[in-house]
């Protein structure tokens, strides 16, 4: 498996835990850090660096110009890493994560092994915005034409990947971390017909779009003065915008950074209503989140992947311009002043999303994926 340091990818690989299958994991950056969760995987980590000098984070943050010359004697190539390590393991499959990352440059070394299959799991904005770069899409179809089998979070990036030269077999849709285990977040859903919790996802950069929902809060303010308005995942920017604007005087209005899962889970499980925003994404991880703890959806809709599980003004709310704060200001009062939209929409969701998402289905669903490659061997 060539994968980033990453939650998602240590969700997935779970997975596959007691399956008989031999796992391997060569982690692409190099975070030269073993993980517990997936103890069961020989980790192939600390190859990146010939020397790990004292100071070399240090150095890294106060002289990166000294860092770089320093790395170009210091640092081992990662497609030589990559073939030392398929002619030591003689791998039946390798499965690469994120076209940029584990896709198009493993490519030259899976060019010298034509007979291993080669199998690529889509996540987030990894199809969707690379192939509107025309420097990053020629990459793309090069590896696609190579690629054996493919995951995706929806089925846009299979229809992408499928337009730009893929002719392997399309494994399915699946949650990018896999499934979900309700029997640790059931007990978070409280409130349900109390809550007044607005949870705001407040990436904001290349494709988050937060700041944009904020400029709608602010067209809201006296709608909102009953409601308890929460930010996580708040960038840098965002704080930088709330300091300089009306917002800072919101008595209702708190924003955090980085919240542990179970709080965010706990945060959830109280929440009215959602919102996520950005311009390129895959199926997003929180809404499916905020799905499976109850509260109403409102998120963005890149490419029509979101738009594959919610049904606007049906089952959610789908925001069509991410930078477009009238539209969300408008949306927003719409779930605000229609209760029985949103009961319909929860109870829907309920019965016909959250059956789909339990850890054991999916992971059943991905163990028998797996089991059709090895059969092609």
């Amino acid at each position: 498996m060539l994968s980033i340091f990453a939650p998602h990818f240590f969700n997935w690989t779970e997975q596959l835990r007691d399956s008989g299958h031999e796992v391997y994991w060569l982690d692409i950056y190099d975070s030269n850090t073993k993980v517990k969760q997936i103890d069961f995987v020989e980790q192939i980590t600390g190859w990146r660096y010939k020397w790990d000098y004292p100071g070399r984070y240090f150095l890294k943050s106060k002289a990166p110009g000294i860092t770089r010359l320093i790395n170009i004697f210091n640092e081992r190539n990662f497609q030589k890493q990559l073939e030392k390590e398929i002619r030591r393991i003689e791998p039946d499959v390798v499965h690469s994560f994120v076209m940029y990352l584990g896709g198009v440059p493993a490519l030259p070394v899976m060019k010298k092994f034509p007979d291993l299959k080669w199998a690529f799991t889509a996540w987030g904005s990894d199809m969707y915005y690379y192939q509107q770069q025309t420097e990053y899409l020629a990459g793309m179809k090069k590896a696609l034409a190579h690629i054996d089998y493919m995951f995706a979070d929806c089925q846009r990036d299979y229809n992408i990947a499928r337009e730009h030269g893929f002719e392997g077999r399309f494994l399915g849709v699946f949650p990018g971390g896999g499934g979900f285990n309700f029997g640790s977040l059931d007990p978070f859903i409280r409130d349900k017909k109390n809550r007044n919790i607005i949870l705001i996802k407040g990436y904001q950069g290349l494709h988050g779009k937060c700041i944009d929902v904020l400029v709608a809060l602010q067209k809201l303010e006296m709608q909102l003065k009953d409601y308890r308005i929460i930010v996580f995942g708040a960038a840098i920017e965002v704080f930088k915008f709330v300091e300089t604007s009306s917002l800072k005087e919101f008595g209702n209005l708190e924003i955090y950074g980085k919240l542990n899962y179970q709080d965010l889970m706990k945060l959830m499980g109280r929440t009215l209503i959602y919102i996520g925003n950005s311009s390129s994404d895959g199926m997003p991880n929180t809404l499916l989140e905020a799905i499976i703890m109850e509260a109403f959806p409102i998120q963005s809709n890149p490419g029509g992947a979101t738009a594959e599980i919610i049904q606007h003004k049906e089952n959610g709310l789908l925001i069509e311009e991410p930078e477009d704060s009238q539209e969300i200001s408008s949306l927003l009062l719409e779930a605000l002043n229609n209760y029985e939209l949103r009961k319909k929409a929860v109870c829907w969701n309920s019965e016909n999303i959250k059956p789909e998402l339990v850890r054991e289905k999916i992971k059943a669903r991905v163990l028998k994926a797996y089991d059709s490659i090895e059969k092609d061997l």
